[in-house]
């Protein structure tokens, strides 16, 4: 087997992109502290066709040249938008009828293999900061809570193995027909 130059992929351009249907997915990092972290996430929305990246709080924004290292240009193709507050935010996109999914590990969580996702439904779905997860204030105002099971010692995946895992398996559940 041979293995494919960039150039035979047959990628979309930025402006392809930003004109292409996009997954009904939008993501809220809730206070990231990594650079690197926050353009993982581009790169995977980018990879997906999310519809926008929500950067909320304490979490950095384009233009940065950390962010930028890991992004590889997908802040240019991927919408995004700086929110202060979490919880205003969350509070206008279900007016907009997204179902709000945080993730996290709470009492009575759906594991993330069970979650039954509606290609009817738009997604908000939240990822929170590195050390102290999602604030319980965002995880209080979500309908729903999944959790990525895990069998190992550690506690928690870094958030952007999270994310593609997420994103994955939500547009795979969106995509499969």
């Amino acid at each position: 087997m041979r293995k494919l130059k960039n150039s035979e992929l047959d990628r979309l351009t930025v402006d392809e992109f930003k004109g292409a249907t996009k997954t009904p997915i939008v993501i809220v990092l809730d206070n990231i502290r990594s650079l690197n972290n926050i353009g993982s996430v581009f790169r995977t929305a980018d990879a997906f066709l999310i519809e926008k990246i929500y950067l909320v709080g304490i979490t950095a924004q384009p233009p940065h040249k950390d962010i930028h290292k890991t992004a590889l240009g997908a802040t240019d193709s991927v919408a995004w938008e700086y929110r202060e507050n979490g919880l205003d935010l969350l509070q206008e996109l279900q007016t907009q009828n997204y179902e709000l999914i945080a993730i996290e590990q709470t009492e009575n969580a759906q594991m993330l293999q069970d979650f039954k996702a509606l290609d009817t439904q738009k997604y908000a779905v939240v990822f929170g900061n590195e050390v102290k997860g999602v604030a319980q204030e965002i995880v209080s105002a979500c309908n729903t809570i999944i959790e990525i099971p895990q069998y190992g010692t550690k506690h928690s995946l870094n958030i952007s193995v999270t994310v593609g895992m997420v994103i994955w398996d939500l547009w795979s559940k969106l995509n499969a027909r």
